[in-house]
Formats: C-alpha cells, sequence, structure tokens
C-alpha cells in the first residue's frame, strides 16, 4: 500500500491516466515541482500532475541531471503525490542507474511512492556518447515494464528520445533517428513517446503517422504550437517541463525587484489568500 491511499485506488488513476493519452482531447500536463504547485495546477482543472526535474532539483539547491539524489526526488514525487487527487506522473530522468535492473528499481520506487507514470530520457552526460544504443534503452523499458507489473499497478512509460536535444540542426537524419527510437520503445512497451525539442509542424505530423498515432508528447515552450494546432496534428500529450517553475521564478524576481527599488508592495494583489492556501492541504 502506498502512503496516501490503497493499491485499488492508485490502478484507477492509472487507468484514468492511460485513458487520458487515448481521448480525443489532449492531455496538457503543467509541469509541479512540489506539493504547492502540483495542488494550484489540480485546483486550476488540469488532469494530471506530471513533475519537472529541472524544477525539483533547482528548488533544493541542485543544477538538473541527476545531481539530486533518487531518495530526495522521490520524496518530493511521494509529497505530490499525497498533495492530489488526480494521477502523478514523475520525470526520473534516466532513471539513476546504469544498468536495466537499477533502473527497474527506480520504477519500482515511483510506484511505491504513489505515482502512475515515469519519464524515462535516452540521453546521456557523455560527449563522445550522447545518446544510449538503442539495445540498451529497449531493455530498460522492458525492465521498468516488468517492474511495474511485478508491482501490481500499471505504470505509463513516457520514453524521451533526445535526438533533437542532443544534435543541432545541421544533423539532418534527426527525424529519421527520432522515428527509428520511438518505433523501437513503443515495440519494447512504451505507453508514449517524447521527442523533447522536436518543434517543427511537419516533422510532428510525420511522426505521429510513423508510429500509427501512437501516443506523442511534445514540450511547449514560447513559440511552440499553441494546444489547438498540436492536438489537430494528432498529439496526445503537452509538457511543460521547468517552464513554469521558471516562469514563478521571473515572478520571484519581480517581487524582489519591487521591494528594493521602490520599496512597494503592488505584488501583495490579488494573491490567494492565507487561508485558502492552507485549506487546499486540510484532508
Amino acid at each position: 500500500m502506498t502512503e496516501n491511499f490503497s493499491l485499488d485506488e492508485q490502478r484507477q488513476k492509472a487507468r484514468q491516466f492511460f485513458e487520458a493519452h487515448r481521448a480525443p482531447q489532449v492531455l496538457v500536463l503543467a509541469n509541479a515541482w512540489d506539493a504547492a504547485s502540483a495542488k494550484m495546477f489540480e485546483v486550476c482543472g488540469f488532469r494530471a500532475v506530471a513533475t519537472t526535474s529541472a524544477g525539483v532539483a533547482n528548488s533544493y539547491g541542485y543544477p538538473d541531471g541527476e545531481k539530486m539524489s533518487r531518495a530526495e526526488t522521490l520524496d518530493v514525487v511521494r509529497r505530490i503525490a499525497r498533495a492530489v487527487d488526480v494521477p502523478v506522473t514523475a520525470d526520473m530522468e534516466a532513471g539513476f542507474g546504469s544498468t536495466s535492473d537499477e533502473v527497474a528499481e527506480t520504477a519500482r520506487l515511483v510506484l511505491e511512492a504513489g505515482a502512475v507514470g515515469l519519464n524515462l530520457e535516452d540521453g546521456t552526460d557523455d560527449d563522445a556518447r550522447p545518446l544510449l544504443a538503442i539495445d540498451e534503452q529497449v531493455e530498460r523499458i522492458k525492465a521498468v515494464k516488468r517492474a511495474a507489473e511485478n508491482f501490481g499497478v500499471p505504470l505509463l512509460l513516457n520514453a524521451r528520445v533526445d535526438v533533437y536535444e542532443k544534435f543541432g540542426a545541421d544533423v539532418n537524419d534527426r527525424l529519421a533517428q527520432t522515428v527509428e527510437r520511438a518505433k523501437a520503445y513503443l515495440e519494447a512497451g512504451a505507453d508514449c513517446v517524447f521527442p523533447i525539442a522536436m518543434d517543427d509542424k511537419d516533422e510532428i505530423a510525420e511522426l505521429v503517422r510513423a508510429t500509427n498515432n501512437a501516443p506523442i508528447n511534445i514540450l511547449a515552450r514560447h513559440g511552440s504550437l499553441p494546444v489547438s494546432a498540436l492536438e489537430k496534428l494528432g498529439v496526445a500529450r503537452i509538457s511543460f517541463g521547468s517552464i513554469p517553475m521558471r516562469a514563478t521564478m521571473a515572478t520571484v524576481k519581480q517581487i524582489a525587484q519591487e521591494i528594493q527599488e521602490r520599496g512597494t508592495y503592488n505584488f501583495a494583489q490579488g494573491i490567494p489568500t492565507y487561508t485558502e492556501l492552507n485549506n487546499y492541504f486540510k484532508k
């Protein structure tokens, strides 16, 4: 049993999350970095909550890239899953492990923390080998799915493809490489493909077509196609990574500048009340 609900309730959340990836309406996830941001997204009507590895790491004083420990990261996932009633999916970067068994253990711990989804990326920090070999990532995906089966709760695996993130626009076969990896990951058991940094309308449409309308997750940022346009292309899921957290930090900066430069408090207008926020967490 997870900390705040039964396995049956967790299975129901997992079913809801899986169904949302096949629904006519695109699933939009505004990534959270703590329980308060997750709760606010839920209050505002989001059907599920995703975490952001960079947002979580920065809020704890770490850079992104698995510099924060797995235990600390899972503690944030657990707190978010306890705070909200919607499904939670966890960004666990490359899985906090160098072997498929270690990555599978991360998946088990994600389920134990109360989440029902997992991001798993194929990029590395090695400039000489910026991407894992396809067969290595396939084995990790299979291990994650086995771990979920053994745990007894379906885990939606969002397989991140880092080709566009790692290679510049001068690499002219980025789409072909992404399609190859997407097909392999889906065949291995991945439930959604996340071609991070892919923005081009025609390339997104081709990836959807080439994967037979499998669920595709697009990262939205300033200048990206709007939600309605991505939905028309057949995109199943839209997320924002650390952008909401960074936008919040921009607001914090504006608050600091107002106090320091003008000595005024206009930032305190129109904010949630003390009681309102406290009531969000009374269960």
